[in-house]
């Protein structure tokens, strides 16, 4: 703090293990060079995601790609865009890379970045395209309510990043989170839209698949970035060594 007091971030995801399968690891010492985002390198002056992606393209961003399997779907279909995936979990980027390389697909990077920081601060205003948020962590007990991803600073800043007319597509298997979600998102006056039937875009991952083996029902958010005049941008800072504010947890 300014007044030199050490307080704890409060974050919307845990770091899990780090350990790889064989698999992931062959796909991180092939892949990481080239498609992850270094985390030094977000800190550059003048830093930009085009240099990263060897071209200038629309910007769509996943937050919480978990192992990639929503990722590599959805960039499959939009060859002509960037597709940026934020992902703290080491091993789920690891599995991710082997997925885009099994595919074939040039159009992914990866960064494990905290994803309010990297949208504050690396996304400019009325530039995004499309914006992806499937299976944040629920935080389901009342004590951790406060960790949850979906609340109104993070809308607020999703919300201005967007270009008029992009979508922010959302799912959860927590009907209470799902209600928070749209109680946020109704709020936020550069939003518009709710609860839509399944978005069939959206590939059936393990995680969903796991949530409806124990009875879970599944919901689909759809919401628009309204006209209005852009959003500003925040100042400029360094990140922490731990990632600041709040993020993904891998799905």
């Amino acid at each position: 703090m300014d007044d030199g007091r050490r307080v704890r971030e409060v974050l919307s995801y845990s770091r899990r293990g780090s350990r790889f399968t064989p698999r992931q690891a062959a796909a991180w010492e092939a892949h990481h060079g080239r498609w992850v985002v270094p985390d030094e390198a977000v800190d550059e002056p003048g830093f930009s995601w085009s240099p990263w992606f060897g071209r200038a393209a629309p910007l769509a961003i996943e937050v919480g790609s978990g192992i990639g399997e929503a990722t590599v779907s959805l960039a499959a279909a939009r060859p002509a865009t960037n597709v940026l995936a934020l992902e703290v979990w080491r091993p789920g980027v690891a599995e991710t890379l082997a997925r885009v390389a099994e595919a074939g697909l040039t159009n992914v990077r990866v960064c494990e970045v905290d994803a309010a920081w990297v949208l504050e601060h690396l996304v400019e205003p009325d530039s995004l395209d499309e914006l992806w948020t499937f299976f944040p962590d629920p935080w389901h007990k009342a004590k951790h309510h406060k960790r949850r991803l979906l609340g109104p600073a993070f809308a607020a800043t999703a919300a201005r990043r967007l270009r008029p007319g992009a979508s922010w597509r959302l799912a959860t298997d927590w009907a209470a989170y799902a209600e928070q979600m749209v109680a946020v998102l109704d709020a936020e006056p550069r939003l518009e839209g709710g609860v839509v039937e399944r978005w069939p875009e959206r590939p059936v991952t393990k995680f969903e698949r796991k949530g409806l083996a124990v009875g879970r029902s599944i919901t689909d958010l759809a919401y628009r970035r309204v006209a209005g005049g852009p959003g500003l941008a925040g100042d400029r800072r360094p990140r922490s060594a731990e990632p600041h504010a709040t993020g993904p947890e891998a799905s």
